[in-house]
């Protein structure tokens, strides 16, 4: 049984993409019944063979991503390029796990010489991946390859707003594994709130809003299931006064419009120091003038940063471009900058997650650091700067998981934080994201006397 179907409207210009079944409570069902029947058998499965199986998943990936890509634009808005860029990226992620999970250990301790005393991983046995629709192939291969490799099982819910590219996503890999071992299921966020309550889930990995990891956490707390949980940010660059303006507007504008604001780790709000302030204002309008953006996953989402934009407006903010709902079909919105804004709009404490650039002029370097320190989310932070003192304070002081100076978007590869706050909690990538997937046996093991 379904309950009822969803339909995915292109938001270039508003046709209907298609329409998917969303599950019901029978099919919910079914599928953790088919998991937990399925866990045993793929927890004994050599860590190899399970690594040979995800090298597998990846070059299928590889095969049919332009397919993929373009399911993703459709019915996202995301350019195809990107899209591609996006699902090589998840198929390198699939690569990464695959040799990972067999070399993925515990530890031997030192105890009796009589005696052998282990710590062991082990799998939980079913995992509920619950994955957004802004990188839904790239964030979902970081979930389901890791729990796979180490030897759990999946129940994978895709976004209701990208469920074509999900289901796809389902069809390229899920043949690949053994019978019950990844399942894809579609529907909105209460098919999700039903996976979350079931008492046969030992794990729920989750990215996606704040407001729906906080249910899901109130879930768990009631079944006993482990959570990870990647949410919201509002994620702040402080600009100090040596650094080049127009530089620094061009990191400002990566960091605001890159997939028009619709990045995990986007710029939410901008600090800047006033000696730098004009000349940066400057150039960031002309740099969200000159950008043609992708539309916004939705109107409903349009609706969502179009709300945040009035509300800086009317209480107060000055708006120096874009913040203007086009007319015309799609959900498109332009590259916006406000500045002059009160610290406690909701364009300056919410997640926006659009194509907003809200700049909030501060006297100094310690003031904007203390300013961006604030707040109820901890997901990154930026700084630009050319001291390294002020960088140095900048990554102890910040109360983010992840702090970059000098580069809005850098990182070495297999990076892994911890979300603070309202952002979430536990590792979501890299090789630290097998421990998340895995439970530690202490194992005593003495001669018989």
């Amino acid at each position: 049984m379904t309950a009822g179907t969803i339909e995915i409207r292109n938001p270039a210009d508003g046709s209907v993409v298609g329409t998917v079944p969303a599950a019901g409570e029978d099919a919910i069902d079914a599928a953790l019944a088919l998991a937990r029947r399925s866990a045993a058998q793929w927890a004994r499965t050599p860590a190899a063979e399970r690594g040979a199986l995800l090298h597998t998943a990846a070059e299928r990936l590889r095969a049919r991503a332009d397919e993929l890509a373009k399911a993703n634009e459709a019915e996202t808005g995301k350019p195809r390029d990107e899209a591609r860029e996006g699902v090589l990226a998840g198929a390198g992620t699939l690569d990464q796990y695959a040799e990972l999970g067999p070399v993925h250990r515990g530890r031997s301790l030192l105890g009796d010489v009589g005696a052998t005393d282990l710590m062991v991983p082990e799998p939980y046995g079913v995992v509920v991946a619950l994955t957004p629709w802004n990188d839904p192939v790239a964030v979902a291969c970081g979930l389901l390859g890791a729990a796979l490799a180490t030897g759990n099982v999946v129940v994978h819910k895709p976004s209701e707003r990208a469920p074509h590219t999900g289901q796809l996503l389902g069809e390229v890999l899920g043949d690949v594994f053994p019978d019950g071992v990844l399942q894809t299921l579609h529907g909105d966020g209460g098919v999700g709130a039903l996976l979350a309550m079931r008492a046969d889930v030992d794990v729920i990995a989750h990215v996606g809003s704040t407001a729906t990891g906080r249910s899901i956490a109130a879930s768990a707390a009631a079944t006993g299931a482990k959570t990870l949980l990647e949410n919201g940010g509002n994620d702040p660059l402080v600009i100090d006064e040596d650094v080049d303006p127009v530089w620094a507007a061009g990191q400002a504008a990566l960091g605001s419009f890159a997939n028009s604001g619709q990045i995990c780790v986007a710029v939410e709000r901008i600090y800047v120091c006033s000696a730098v302030a004009e000349p940066f204002l400057a150039a960031l309008v002309k740099e969200a003038e000159t950008r043609t953006l992708a539309p916004l996953v939705d109107r409903r989402h349009r609706d969502h940063v179009h709300s945040h934009v009035a509300d800086a407006v009317e209480r107060g903010a000055r708006l120096l471009t874009g913040g203007a709902v086009p007319d015309g079909p799609g959900a498109h919105y332009p590259a916006t900058v406000l500045t002059d804004c009160g610290a406690e709009l909701r364009v300056m404490t919410e997640e926006t997650f659009g194509p907003v650039a809200p700049v909030r002029v501060v006297s100094s370097f310690d003031e904007g650091l203390a300013e961006a320190a604030k707040g109820d989310y901890g997901l990154a932070a930026t700084v630009l700067t050319g001291s390294m003192a002020n960088a140095q304070r900048a990554w102890r002081e910040l109360p983010a998981g992840t702090v970059k100076v000098n580069n809005v978007f850098g990182g070495a590869p297999g990076g892994a934080a911890h979300p603070r706050g309202r952002s979430g909690s536990g590792y979501g990538y890299g090789p630290e994201l097998l421990d998340e997937m895995t439970q530690t046996k202490l194992v005593h093991i003495a001669p018989p006397a």
